[in-house]
Parts: C-alpha cells; structure tokens; sequence
C-alpha cells in the first residue's frame, strides 16, 4: 500500500505534513487516523500505522506473555508509547514531543512507506542507516532467492 522516501519538514510546534501522495490511500485506509510508537529494532525512528493495522498490531504484541522481560519490553515500546494521530485540516499531525525527543526527530525526517505502516526517521538516523551496506554474512538463506 504505502512505499517511497520523502523529505519532511517538521514545524516549531512538531506538525508534518502528510506527502500529498499518500493522503487519500490514508484517508481509504483508516479515515485519517494513524497511530505513532516507537521502532523497537531501530534507534531513531518511528512507526506509524494506519488505526486498523495497528490494531491487529497490538492484539499480537498484548497477546504475549508479560513474563517475558522481551515480550514486556515490546509491550512498554510499542502499545504503551502509542499515540493516536489525526490529519488536521491541513493534512498535518502533531508528533507527541516524547516521541520526538527519544527518536532525535528535529527539524527534518525521512518518511518511508514500508506496505503497511510508515516509518518516520530522524534525518541523521536515516542517512547513517542508508550509509551501512549489507555485508555477504549476514545474507539470510530467505534472501539468496531473491531475484534483486
């Protein structure tokens, strides 16, 4: 559903505005409610879903065990920092300025439509993660099929 990289600007007050591209695909898929949490494998960057996405999301991360100190680790990152989203009338949303802090989002992001979800990167993050080249190691035998 959702792919490509944008640049994005981010307002004194910690308003985007959602890629013109992307608004009516988001308006058919949740009605312009998203949800915004944090990346709990990627420092610098954060996720945000259409509502009816994150919700089946959220089922499979509260259905976990608590006992698990990684399953509440995922719990605490992702449901417990989820913060509900809506386009205001200019097609912007205001990230939570927590979120923003612990991801270093300032200024200027990158927006990455990933099918599902979205990820906001922190303009530095983004560009240290583009830099780093997947080394011959660390090829998954998924990958080796894979016709690039």
């Amino acid at each position: 559903m959702f792919q490509g990289e944008t640049a994005i600007s981010v307002d004194e007050k910690g308003r985007l505005a959602i890629p013109t591209a992307y608004r009516e695909p988001i308006a058919r898929a949740c009605n312009n409610r998203l949800v915004v949490t944090y990346n709990p494998f990627e420092p610098g960057c954060l996720w945000v879903f259409p509502q009816p996405e994150w919700e089946r999301v959220r089922d499979q991360v509260n259905a976990l065990s608590s006992v698990k100190r990684v399953h509440r680790d995922l719990q605490l990152k992702l449901v417990g920092a989820a913060a509900q989203l809506e386009l205001d009338g200019a097609a912007r949303v205001l990230l939570p300025v927590s979120q923003r802090a612990a991801s270093g989002i300032e200024k200027k992001a990158v927006l990455l439509g990933m099918g599902n979800k979205f990820e906001l990167w922190s303009e530095q993050a983004h560009l240290a993660k583009i830099h780093q080249t997947i080394g011959e190691e660390e090829v998954s035998e998924e990958m080796v099929g894979l016709r690039l």
